[in-house]
């Protein structure tokens, strides 16, 4: 693969392949069908092959020699390829086909096996698999050749590799004696072909030119190869053959013996001619040493005789001295061939220094752990000790050292497996030591004293301080590397280890030599006992520590089932003599150890042990080891252990309990436990001193109970009863009902006896019967604490508490504080909480607790809401306490808790507390009623989703709920379905009921969102469907309540419940008839109110509330969301009609009430009412009455005479209402013709004359009346009648409107210019704050309009909208309406209704602007004032919006006229930043600020020049009025140039954030407006970048989320962006193409985040467009890495792409209008090429805009210049830099600015020597301030700026004074 070819890269010690092949060839054209140079594959003939026999290999496969042929290639790819191929030859091909691929793949196979890649030799022996299948019997001519290197790569280190030759091997043989014939056979040819292969060297081994690397291991693998094949065939050949009898049997005997003659011969011969192998032992390479240990064993075992002395002497220091081997790899034959050779040789260890050369590199050996052979190292170290002669080590020595190293090389041990390795040969070479001490002693005492020493040097002094080291935590004797530090949970692991380690010890030294452990008891125990009376409390809780865990050792173990030792020898005797000093300084470590022995060896045999050193003169003895009787046991046990066990409270007091319940024998259990108990209780006589140590001592024998019973045999104390006692049970139910004694231990101790502390430890230790008795005597605490609450609706429920309890007597009346005892009561039950489920059957008991619980909680809750007083804070202090404890209990009732509670509890529950909650809701008046329904919702619905009721019980606790009382409900009966009267309730009460009502409607509206409305619409069956309909009617009839109203919480819900169950329609009928019979039974009531409502009906759409009446109300607002929804159609409408049809006459009278509510139904049901009749849906009977009805009513009214002579007291409107709501009219043209088209001829006819009725009166258009009513209703009916009738008017009735329409308009504008005038005239004389309280109130009077004008204007207003939109309508379609309405007539109308409509605007925001000039308060109270008539405002908005410049003009004009303190602009940015807002003002205000005439002046304050227009191109730049004169308007100068910091702080939708974002909206708009190039945008620009604040930036994009841009690495798809993201792309999009913000500031309102956030993507994308470099600036000076790449990225994808477009269009369109100047554009690279020719010289500019344009800077260069000067080329390169880059506007400008500037240059105007610039790259002003001295000319830009830096006034280049 790249390196030379040909005869230089072959070997020089190898013949040339083609030359040989040549010689074996015959002569002619065989070569040439064998190929070029004799080679068929690059493979050469055998040598031995004759020339007669060649014929047949001519007849080889072309494709199979091609394959051959590639082998010889040095690249591992292309030979595995060729294998391949060569494999897929081979399977297709049998028998004799093969054959004449045999020669040429034995010469291959013998290169290939050798090769470097793994690969190549696993695929070379897949195809020899493959090769020998398919010759079968015929490869045998051939085995020999074949059978040396075959078993030589069934050895190949590759473990993949060797096994794919083995599976060759066993394919050609599959017999195991068949392969052993081939070996017999071919076993010359084989040791002929390793030792060929020992003899090679690295560079002989190959003819191809490699890396030298890659010889050494290709050696190397050869090598260690040869010898493993090698140690392997002299142990198969050479092995005792088997003796028979039959021929076949001694023909391969011969067979056989002939190969193990060749073998040993061979064998011989190797091993002299390689010396022993000692090179090869020497070997850098691993496996080479390995495989010569195999060969040296296989030699000993096999061939002993060629080691002569000579040769064990070479050998000896090689193999005996072999721990410097440090490689695992080896360790496994090297310990074979030292084993093999010690006892085949054992003079051998004479022949050199044992201590020098083996014993110092064993101890290093064992020190690194074998260097990481510990499972096969370890095991052997027994065996080593057998071959290792004794007399040449001294034993104690010896052994000391052989097993601290052994042990320090744990430090290197990193698997459990290793360690565990470790341990189990210190075991078993500790007993071979002291089982062949008599090998290292001649005597019995010799033996003995090293017997002894073993035991006191190793097992004491060695294992056991190891042992005790390791408890302790302390560092190993030999510290391990940082990086091998063995973890936590492997260090026990050994500890637990090392201690089975030395129990295994001691009982096979107990075994061998029962007197031998004598020497370790007595060491181990004198060692134990010095260091408890001498060592350091650390010390001896350590050493105490390290016995605990040896004793539990010696249990896990099974020691003690068969051995005796430990309790006789070891523990009984230490014990004895530890005792006394445990018991003396009672340290708990101390007591620990006594509980653990007990627990192994039992109480009895330990017992005896502690009392022999205590003097106990009464008690009998017993024999010595056996078990004490019980008798004298319980006796020693009250006596001794009792008293000390139970006396005291210290750190100890725990474990001596511990103690005490571990001496609790199973035969003397009931004595011994009722021992104790008596003892502590006759202490308690004196004053319950050892409450505390009884309830501790039950905790613990609730843990006793859990582990006797957790055996699988049954023991006496494994069940609660066993435990029980009459003084616990009487103790604890004294502490409950009568003991004065409340004090937190008391109720640790209630707890303890009633368990339940947690979930699994419910053991009791009283019956049943006394555990009710005790929690009776908790409920009636809990009950008192319930009954002195502050909060009386808390309160009142103890008396519903009580009365559940019917079965149960209390006693509340007794003394003392019921904070302290409610606290006992609560502690205990929350310690002993989950044995309230042992209750269960006592139903009544367990539901009034938990009920109380749940009560207290509450008030817990509730008491947040209190607005606390001194004396509240007190009791709330005091009773906080209880209700921690109570809320800990809430915490833990989970659902698993409930579902073990018993159902029936669970319903009595749930029952008490929705009493309860009703209670507290009616109740509780003067705690705040939106947070006190909605705490009380959330907890009563956690309660229901805990006690888990079935549908139906939930259902009768929500009817519970909802069941009548004084105070609910306020309007319908639910038991009569009749409306409730209020008329005669006094003012007060009517008030207080009021309230409640709402608030307990707001209760049910929360319980609705949170638990569905079906919970209380659906299955009530106890009074039918109507106690469905009347809570409905209920709550829409409540219309308002804390925290929600019917529009905006219940219709929602109930809407989207009546589309999910259509079914229940009938729901609906019953809801609309009662609300419709309560409207007109309180109709009668509100008789003297239809005054005020009287024209509600007409803006019922959007303004329902208005209606006070709650009936009416309510069945409007139902009536109207049912049609909406489409939840009620036309044959709806039609059964609403006839239902109230019918009620309209009683007889022969009409009814008034119907006829007051009739309008305003039907005002919603006349469209669907319309459709009927239209379409025919039931025929004659629907069509027909509504007609008939209509004309009557239309007669009816006909008959009265016209409104303008009316008078006070007539009841004739009741006739128009009716007849005007049946005409609905809209200023939707296609909703306003919707429903004319259903109106018969003889209507519209009535209908006109009706109208022209109004003005038959002489001079009725001058008639004003003092009756508001009758000009509503004329505002009205000319609205009706345009829309109706307006065909058919003439030019009276056109006159007639008009006149009315100018004259209601007019009075609202009298009336407005007035309170104009007035605030003016106020604020004026108002002369400083001090009376700012009278000021505000003179201020309120005054703007407070009680004048009917505006209502009256409203609806002039109304219809004048109305017939604009018809007009507008009839000019755009082109249809034939208002045909008689011609336009010279309308066009002057209109502009001066417009005109008076504008002034009316303007006269709300001067008023609000002149009050602000007093305070922000007054200009809020003025606003206020607006919501008052807030329809009227919103048409005023529409009309302005609609208005045209001509009446914009004048209308400003006129209030600039009237001279008021502020002018139109200030009015109009007070209606924009107002602090009480109307969206549709502000909107208003936003339009007309932005569009002409009024943009001109809105921006830049009084007394500046007006923008001019002028070209700077066209005057003289000296001219041009510096910026600094230019002054924005206050109003938005605030939020331009003095924006504050705190903005950012702010709510996203704060009204400061709105305001800052409206202002910059105008002024990026307006400056985007000027044109280009003028000195009115160029003086604005440089202001904003000079002045404004850059934080307005920073403000934006808190409001655009680029971290889901981010997050998500979008792409430019709106598909693949969040929806809010895509609407700020869009809105920047919009911006940049438009240059105008409109229409993202048009959908602003009402505010929403996400609308401010696209606003701000608006003002970002015009920014961008109109600011570029003021935008760059900011981005540079970011620091924040991260945002700015966010920003750069969302620029970049939705901004740039834009702009660009933009600026390479403008570029384009431009007119430079010069010959020596051309651009050409390249849109998809994003540059300009800029060509300026002058004369002879000429210069390309290549303007290159960056993909994040403008955040990063435009690119610039030159790419071609002619008669240009370098420095005059980098002037100008660096000029059209800083144009392009500081231009805020177009790039178009910028270049056309760098066009006059290298104009200038050529006329002969000098540059300014400061920025070598004719023209400033800024202000584009020319250099005209002159240097006295030098006559040098700058810009005054410049100048300025270089006095500033320097810090002196010279000029830059003379350095003369300026």
């Amino acid at each position: 693969m790249g390196k030379p070819k040909g005869d230089a890269a072959r070997s020089k010690s190898r013949p040339s392949s083609s030359s040989l092949a040549a010689s074996l060839l015959p002569s002619g054209s065989a070569a040439a069908a064998v190929g070029f140079g004799g080679y068929v594959g690059s493979s050469r003939f055998e040598s031995s092959i004759s020339n007669e026999d060649s014929a047949p290999f001519l007849d080889l496969d072309s494709e199979m020699a091609q394959h051959l042929q590639r082998l010889s290639r040095k690249d591992p790819t292309t030979k595995i390829k060729a294998l391949a191929s060569l494999s897929e030859l081979v399977k297709q091909k049998k028998g004799k086909e093969l054959l004449p691929l045999i020669p040429q793949w034995t010469f291959e196979y013998k290169k290939l096996i050798l090769d470097y890649s793994r690969d190549v030799r696993r695929a070379t022996h897949e195809v020899m698999t493959n090769v020998v299948t398919g010759v079968g019997r015929d490869l045998a001519p051939h085995l020999k050749s074949i059978m040396g290197p075959w078993w030589f790569s069934q050895f190949d280190l590759v473990s993949e590799v060797s096994q794919v030759a083995k599976s060759s091997l066993q394919a050609a043989f599959p017999a195991q004696e068949k392969r052993l014939d081939a070996l017999n056979l071919c076993s010359a040819e084989i040791f002929a072909y390793l030792e060929e292969n020992l003899k090679l060297t690295p560079q002989s081994l190959s003819d191809k030119a490699l890396a030298s690397d890659e010889l050494e291991e290709m050696y190397h693998q050869m090598i260690s190869s040869s010898l493993v094949s090698l140690a392997t065939l002299l142990d198969i050949l050479l092995h005792e053959p088997d003796k028979a009898g039959s021929a076949s049997i001694n023909t391969e005997s011969k067979l056989a013996s002939k190969a193990r003659r060749v073998a040993t011969s061979s064998a011989e011969k190797l091993f002299s001619s390689h010396k022993c192998f000692l090179n090869f032992l020497k070997s850098e390479s691993p496996s080479v040493r390995s495989a010569t240990y195999s060969l040296l064993s296989s030699f000993i075992k096999n061939v002993p005789e060629v080691f002569s002395e000579g040769d064990v002497r070479c050998l000896a220091p090689a193999l005996l001295g072999v721990f410097r081997e440090n490689n695992p790899i080896c360790h496994s034959s090297m310990w074979e061939a030292l084993l093999l050779f010690s006892r085949k040789f054992p003079k051998s260890w004479g022949y050199l220094n044992v201590h020098k050369s083996v014993l110092n590199h064993l101890w290093q050996f064992l020190r690194n752990g074998c260097f990481g052979s510990q499972v096969v190292s370890y095991p052997a170290l027994i065996l080593f000790l057998e071959v290792m002669p004794t007399q040449s080590v001294e034993a104690d020595k010896f052994f000391v050292n052989f097993f601290n190293n052994l042990l320090a090389g744990r430090s290197m041990c990193d698997s459990s497996a290793d360690q565990l390795s470790l341990l189990r040969a210190t075991t078993e070479c500790f007993l071979w030591g002291l089982r062949n001490a008599s090998r290292y002693c001649d005597g019995p005492k010799s033996i003995q004293d090293l017997q002894v020493a073993l035991i006191d040097k190793v097992l004491v002094k060695i294992l056991w301080e190891n042992f005790l080291e390791q408890s302790q935590g302390s560092i190993p004797p030999i510290q391990r590397k940082p990086a091998e530090t063995l973890s936590m949970n492997s260090s026990v692991s050994f500890l637990q280890e090392l201690g089975r380690c030395i129990v295994e010890i001691l009982s096979g030294v107990n075994l061998l030599k029962q007197n031998l452990l004598s020497f370790f008891y007595k060491s181990v125990q004198e060692s134990y006992l010095n260091t408890l009376q001498q060592g350091s409390l650390e010390t001896v809780t350590g050493s105490i520590q390290k016995m605990i865990d040896f004793l539990l050792l010696l249990e896990r173990n099974s020691v003690l089932e068969a051995e005796t030792w430990p309790l006789n020898k070891f523990i009984r005797p230490l014990l004895s003599k530890a005792f006394p000093w445990i018991k003396s300084s009672e340290l708990v470590d101390g007591v620990k150890l006594l509980s653990v022995s007990v627990s192994v060896f039992g109480p009895r045999k330990i017992v005896p042990a502690l009392i022999g050193g205590v003097e106990t003169s009464t008690l009998p003895s017993d024999d010595e080891g056996s078990d004490m009787s019980p008798e004298k046991f319980i006796k020693v046990f009250q006596e001794i252990f009792i008293p000390w066990c139970m006396d005291g409270h210290g750190s100890s007091t725990a474990a001596k309990q511990d103690l005490l319940l571990s001496l609790l024998d199973d035969e003397c259990f009931t004595q011994q436990w009722s021992a104790v108990i008596s003892y502590v209780f006759d202490q308690q006589h004196q004053g319950f001193n050892n409450v505390a140590s009884m309830e501790m001592l039950l905790e613990k024998a609730r843990d006793e109970i859990t582990k006797r019973s957790s055996g699988l045999k049954q023991r006496i104390g494994s069940r609660p009863d066993d435990w029980h006692h009459s003084l616990i049970e009487s103790t604890a139910i004294d502490l409950v009902h009568s003991s004065p004694m409340t004090t937190t231990s008391s109720a640790q101790f209630v707890c303890s006896v009633l368990g339940g502390s947690t979930e699994d430890s419910c053991i009791s230790f009283v019956s049943r019967s006394s555990l009710v008795l005790i929690y009776r005597g908790i409920l009636e605490r809990l009950l008192s604490f319930i009954k002195q609450s502050p909060l009386c609706s808390v309160n009142d429920t103890c008396s519903s508490l009580i009365a559940e309890a019917v079965d149960i007597e209390f006693d509340l009346s007794r003394s003392g504080d019921a904070a302290t005892v409610a606290k006992f009561a609560a502690e205990v039950i929350d310690g002993s909480f989950f044995s309230l489920k042992a209750l269960n059957q006592d139903a009544t008991l367990l539901s009034t607790i938990l009920s109380s619980i749940f009560i207290i909680d509450l008030e817990n809750k509730l008491s947040s809401l209190v607005d606390s007083t001194h004396e509240f804070k007190e009791k709330k202090k005091d009773r906080n306490l209880v209700c921690g404890f109570v809320h800990a209990v809430c915490s833990k009732m989970n659902n698993q808790f409930w579902k073990s509670i018993n159902y029936d509890v669970r319903k009595s529950t749930a029952k008490i507390l929705a009493q309860s909650i009703r209670s507290v809701v009616q109740l509780e008046d003067d705690l705040q009623p939106c947070q006190l329904t909605l705490l009380c919702a959330s907890w009563i619905t956690e309660v229901f989703e805990y006690l888990s009721l079935d549908q139906t019980d939930e259902e009768n606790i929500c009817w519970l709920l909802l069941l009548e009382s004084d105070v609910w409900p306020m309007w319908i009966s639910p038991s009569s379905l009749a409306s409730i009267s209020t008329h005669d309730m006094p003012a007060h009460l009517y008030e207080l009921r009021t309230a409640k009502s709402q608030r307990f409607v707001s209760f049910i509206e929360s319980l609705i969102r949170k638990m569905g409305i079906h919970r209380f619409l659906v299955g009530h069956k106890d009074n039918g469907l109507s106690s469905q309909a009347w809570l409905s009617a209920e709550i829409l009839c409540t219309w308002e309540w804390p925290g929600g109203s019917v529009q905006t919480s219940f219709l929602p819900a109930f809407v989207s419940f009546c589309k999910s169950e259509p079914e229940r329609a009938d729901l609906l009928n019953s809801i609309f008839e009662i609300l419709l019979n309560g409207a007109l039974v309180h109709g009668e009531e509100e008789e003297d109110e239809r005054e005020s409502s009287g024209n509600m009906w007409i803006e019922l759409n959007n303004h329902i509330e208005d209606v006070e009446e709650p009936f009416l109300r309510a069945l409007v607002s139902l009536l109207i969301t049912l049609f909406k929804e489409s939840l009620w159609k036309e044959e709806e409408a039609m059964s609403a009609f006839k239902m109230v049809t019918d009620k309209l006459f009683i007889g022969e009278e009409t009814s008034k009430n119907c006829l007051r509510i009739l309008p305003f139904i039907m005002s919603i049901i006349i469209s669907p009412l319309r459709t009927t009749t239209k379409f025919g849906v039931s025929g004659e009977d629907t069509a027909l009455p509504l007609e008939v009805f209509l004309k009557g009513w239309l007669e009816r009214s006909l008959s009265f005479p016209p409104m303008v002579l009316w008078q006070s007291g007539e009841d004739m409107q009741d006739w128009f209402q009716l007849v005007i709501s049946c005409y609905p009219v809209n200023e939707i043209v296609e909703e306003v013709k919707a429903p004319q088209t259903h109106v018969s001829n003889e209507e519209r006819t009535l209908l006109l004359n009706l109208f022209r009725k109004q003005r038959q009166v002489p001079g009725a258009s001058n008639v004003v009346t003092q009756l508001p009513t009758v000009q509503i209703l004329l505002a009205r009916l000319i609205a009706v009648a345009v829309s109706y009738c307006g065909n058919d008017f003439i030019q009276e009735d056109w006159d007639f409107v008009f006149s009315n329409l100018k004259r209601l308009i007019q009075s609202a504008v009298v009336v407005m210019e007035e309170t104009s005038e007035n605030v003016n005239e106020f604020i004026s004389g108002v002369s400083s704050m001090e009376k700012e309280i009278d000021t505000l109130e003179g201020l309120g009077h005054i703007v407070s309009i009680s004048d009917p004008s505006l209502d009256n204007a409203k609806n002039a207003l109304s219809a004048f909208s109305l017939l604009s939109a018809l007009v507008k309508h009839k000019s755009v379609e082109g249809e034939d309406n208002l045909s008689s309405l011609a336009d010279e007539i309308w066009d002057p109308v209109k502009d001066r209704i417009l005109e008076g409509v504008l002034r009316i605007f303007f006269c709300t925001g001067l008023a609000e602007a002149i009050a602000a000039s007093y305070s922000p308060e007054a200009a809020s109270l003025v606003a206020s004032y607006r919501v008052d008539h807030l329809q009227f405002w919103e048409l005023v908005a529409q009309l302005v919006v609609d208005s045209s410049s001509r009446a914009r003009d004048r209308a400003v004009r006129a209030v600039e006229f009237w001279g008021l303190s502020k002018g139109a602009i200030s009015s109009l940015y007070a209606i924009m930043f107002s602090s009480k807002p109307i969206p549709s003002l502000q909107r208003a205000a936003y339009i007309v600020l932005s569009t002409e005439p009024i943009s001109r002046l809105a921006i830049v304050a009084d007394g500046n020049a007006s923008p001019s227009d002028e070209s700077l191109s066209d005057q003289d730049s000296s001219n041009v009025p510096p910026e600094e004169n230019l002054r924005l308007r206050d109003e938005i100068s605030c939020m331009v140039e003095k924006l504050d910091y705190e903005l950012l702080d702010t709510d996203l939708i704060a009204p400061e954030r709105v305001q800052t974002f409206l202002a910059w909206s105008l002024l990026l708009s307006h400056v985007n407006s000027l044109p280009a190039l003028t000195q009115g945008r160029e003086r604005l620009v440089q202001h904003i970048e000079k002045t404004a604040n850059r934080l307005i930036l920073d403000s934006l994009f808190q409001h655009i989320p680029l971290e889901l841009y981010m997050a998500q690495g979008l792409k430019k798809k709106d598909g693949d962006i969040p929806s809010d993201l895509s609407v700020v792309a869009s809105a920047a999009t919009l911006a940049i193409t438009t240059g105008s913000s409109m229409s993202t500031v048009e959908s602003l309102w009402p505010i929403e985040t996400v609308k401010m956030a696209s606003l701000a993507g608006a003002i970002y994308g015009l920014m961008l467009r109109v600011l570029p470099a003021y935008v760059r600036e900011w981005f540079s000076e970011m620091r924040d890495r991260s945002g700015s790449s966010s920003i750069e990225a969302f620029t970049r994808s939705w901004c740039s792409p834009s702009l660009i477009m933009n600026e390479l269009s403008q570029i384009k369109k431009a007119d430079f209008n010069d010959e020596s100047f051309s651009v050409s554009i390249s849109k998809s690279a994003n540059e300009v090429v800029a060509t300026y020719t002058k004369d002879e010289t000429g210069m390309d500019l290549v303007i290159r805009l960056p993909v994040s344009y403008p955040l990063r800077p435009v690119d610039v260069n030159c790419t071609k210049s002619i008669g240009i000067s370098d420095a005059k080329q980098r002037k100008w390169l660096m000029s059209m830099q800083m144009f392009v880059r500081n231009q805020n506007g177009a790039l178009a400008e910028a270049i056309r600015i760098w066009k006059r500037n290298s104009d200038k240059e050529f006329e002969g105007v000098e540059d300014c020597p400061i920025c070598y610039s004719v023209i400033h790259t800024v202000n584009h002003s020319l250099p005209r301030r002159a240097c006295v001295t030098c006559k040098y000319k700058f810009h005054k830009a410049c100048l300025d700026k270089w006095f500033l830096t320097s810090h002196k006034k010279v000029c830059p280049l003379c350095q003369s004074p300026c």
